[in-house]
């Protein structure tokens, strides 16, 4: 039996505008962060930042810079930025102004601490969780006994020949995260395995099991796919879930001065030997 004019559902338009416009500015707040152009290293440097999105209902943790990889930019970490930010941190993503020294990258990642310290993102963000990915991962290790850093998160990071990255994790003071993937052209053949044994405050060193170099960014292309293999959605999650894990952990109050000597594989399909 056809629905009478009466039982038909009527649509309020003011009530469908104010909805479509919250959305939108949800999403607006969610993934738009504030762009900053900051002197970091002695160069003018665009610098994203992410203010906590979790709307009240998780407290502000503090802070998180995010370092990208060799030739990429700000935006391939745009999606581990704004999930951090939901989860209450002010979440900072520059990027690195220098393309080939790493140690010029780590003068102007000081830089970067120092500024925020001062009050640069409005609040004086006085405890940072330094992430870095790839080259990052190096640039972000050699700034990492910065005052006002509170722990290192290193993703399938890079060294460099000389192992520059390797003499500083041997007197790195700073409670540190790896998660790493398989040995790779794009990782350098794992030049970083090293610090596993090197570094005196390793909390945990983890391998993500078949893994692409470009699995460890958020947002990638097919640029970084073309050179270092395709992603996959289930090792992007897992990721993300240590991302976050670390950064908890990190935030919540000193580490254990333990290490983790051993690889700890991350669940899901198995290590793929060389």
């Amino acid at each position: 039996m056809p629905p009478t004019p009466a039982s038909k559902p009527r649509l309020n338009p003011l009530r469908y505008v104010l909805t479509c416009g919250l959305l939108l500015l949800s999403t607006l707040v969610t993934a738009q962060p504030r762009t900053l152009e900051m002197t970091l290293g002695g160069r003018s440097t665009p610098v994203d930042l992410f203010a906590p999105t979790a709307n009240g209902t998780i407290p502000i943790r503090g802070a998180v810079i995010i370092a990208h990889g060799f030739t990429r930019d700000r935006h391939t970490m745009t999606g581990h930025a704004v999930a951090l930010a939901h989860e209450g941190y002010w979440v900072i993503v520059p990027d690195l102004p220098y393309t080939m020294d790493s140690r010029d990258n780590a003068r102007a990642l000081r830089d970067l601490i120092a500024a925020l310290r001062r009050g640069a993102a409005g609040p004086a963000l006085e405890r940072i969780v330094l992430v870095g990915y790839s080259a990052g991962g190096l640039s972000t290790l050699l700034a990492a006994n910065a005052p006002g850093v509170i722990g290192y998160v290193g993703l399938d990071p890079f060294d460099r020949p000389g192992h520059v990255g390797l003499d500083a994790a041997r007197v790195l003071a700073t409670p540190t995260y790896l998660l790493r993937g398989p040995s790779s052209f794009c990782n350098a053949y794992s030049i970083a395995e090293p610090w596993v044994s090197a570094l005196p405050h390793l909390v945990q060193d983890r391998r993500l099991a078949q893994a692409s170099h470009c699995d460890f960014e958020s947002d990638t292309d097919w640029i970084c796919e073309a050179a270092c293999g395709s992603v996959d959605p289930h090792r992007q999650a897992a990721v993300r879930q240590f991302i976050l894990a670390a950064v908890k952990e990190l935030s919540a109050g000193p580490q254990v001065a333990g290490t983790a000597r051993q690889v700890q594989q991350v669940p899901g399909q198995p290590e793929q030997q060389p």
